[in-house]
């Protein structure tokens, strides 16, 4: 089947552009602020065309021409890249300031591409705005069309300029419901290299790197295919304690991260093998574990390591310190700069989205939790001999089970913790959470 059309959104910072992806696409992916240049990598989701049928919606970047800014190239760069594979392309303007000489600048960039442009001038239901306006045809690419992201204006309009340019109709799965499909989430503090990583995995630069902390504002989705796997990853921005945290878009970054993280199977928490793990790293993997997904701790920047032996046992020893909860998860030594330990990445995840959806029978639960529930019988301070009726795995993604016993409310929290390790030992379920809920019935 053909694969979607492309739509690019392109347009100097601060125009509405990641307003009207969110528009288009019915989501709340693309940070939204006040701020010029919050969004920096290429954010992209699916759109429903008005005749039926999915096409995907790239937003990008503020696009300056010349800019002191040192983020500038590199969003330009995304932004390009973005534009290689598109079908069309909406360039949105400021209706109420009218074309600026960046976007002339910006027309003469797009011109230059020979990529079908819809000139598309936000903002139009205030006041001033004159879409007849002869700055606007000046910018020789064609008639432009009148909308407002904020309100929703003006969409059907913007579809049928586009509609010529995106061919028949692609298929009508929704995004994010492939089956089979794992979400990864990738977290961790700023500047411990989520983004080189996520590069790495992927062999090109398609998210914004950088040394300065803070780089990756959006939490930006790229589909992986590997050996019949599909994988979603998804880059966040790095999280710091509260008070450390600036007002604006750095807190609705942590926001984004943390919505990421309740829509991923797994999580990858990254630290940073150099400063090694910190309660900050602890804060970070409670809100995945919290959120009951799994984890896998990666430590980068494994490259820097001077006596690896010795590193390795006082990052363990951290791990144990700052990380009891997630003692059982897998744990990779790997350097994104250099590639080293990133291959066994793909091949854990595969392992891990298994067990996270594992199915145990009845008939193995049983047996598994009765000699455990044999060996070690839980106190119930001489009032009854405690007994297990049966147990069964009643939930997965990740795994729950329910014991049935004459004990109500009777069972103390280290006792369900025990039959939690029991099952973590026995059925490999390293690295994910488990639910042991104890029900009393009579029999």
């Amino acid at each position: 089947m053909r694969a979607n059309p492309v739509v690019v959104i392109v347009g100097r910072p601060n125009v509405g552009k990641s307003t009207l992806f969110n528009r288009l696409t019915a989501s709340r992916r693309a940070l939204v602020h006040d701020l010029p240049g919050v969004t920096r990598d290429r954010i992209v989701g699916e759109a429903r065309r008005p005749g039926g049928g999915l096409v995907t919606i790239v937003d990008t970047g503020g696009l300056l021409m010349e800019d002191e800014d040192r983020f500038i190239p590199l969003i330009r760069e995304q932004a390009e890249a973005a534009l290689a594979g598109a079908d069309a392309v909406i360039f949105l303007l400021d209706g109420q300031s009218g074309p600026l000489p960046e976007d002339h600048e910006l027309a003469a960039f797009l011109r230059a591409r020979k990529v079908p442009v819809v000139v598309t001038v936000n903002k139009a239901d205030r006041a001033g705005v004159d879409l007849e306006a002869a700055e606007f045809f000046a910018l020789g690419l064609g008639e432009p069309v009148a909308i407002s992201a904020e309100h929703g204006t003006g969409l059907v309009e913007l579809w049928e300029a586009l509609e010529p340019h995106l061919g028949e109709a692609a298929g009508e799965e929704e995004e994010g419901t492939e089956e089979g499909e794992l979400r990864v989430a990738i977290i961790g503090r700023p500047n411990v290299g989520k983004s080189s990583l996520l590069n790495r995995l992927l062999g090109e630069p398609r998210v914004l790197v950088s040394e300065i902390p803070g780089t990756t504002r959006d939490a930006v989705d790229v589909i992986v295919e590997r050996d019949g796997a599909r994988i979603r990853f998804v880059d966040t921005a790095g999280i710091r304690r509260k008070g450390r945290t600036d007002k604006g878009p750095e807190v609705l970054s942590v926001v984004m991260a943390r919505r990421a993280i309740e829509r991923a199977h797994l999580c990858l928490v990254v630290v940073d093998a150099e400063r090694g793990i910190t309660r900050q790293d602890a804060h970070v993997a409670g809100y995945a574990w919290e959120a009951r997904r799994g984890v896998m701790l990666v430590v980068n920047k494994w490259d820097l390591a001077a006596d690896r032996g010795q590193w390795r046992e006082r990052l363990m020893d951290e791990a144990g310190r700052h990380l009891k909860f997630m003692r059982h998860a897998p744990v990779l030594f790997v350097s994104a700069l250099t590639g080293r330990g990133v291959g066994e990445i793909l091949p854990t995840l595969r392992d891990q989205g298994e067990v996270f959806r594992l199915k145990a029978s009845t008939s193995e639960v049983n047996e598994l939790l009765r000699r455990a529930w044999e060996a070690n019988p839980p106190s119930t301070g001489g009032k009854k001999e405690a007994r297990l009726y049966y147990a069964t795995q009643v939930g997965t993604a990740p795994p729950a089970f329910v014991l049935f016993t004459n004990l109500p409310g009777e069972v103390h929290f280290s006792y369900s913790r025990y039959l939690e390790n029991t099952l973590r030992e026995h059925l490999q379920l390293a690295g994910v959470p488990i639910r042991v809920m104890i029900r009393g019935r009579k029999r």
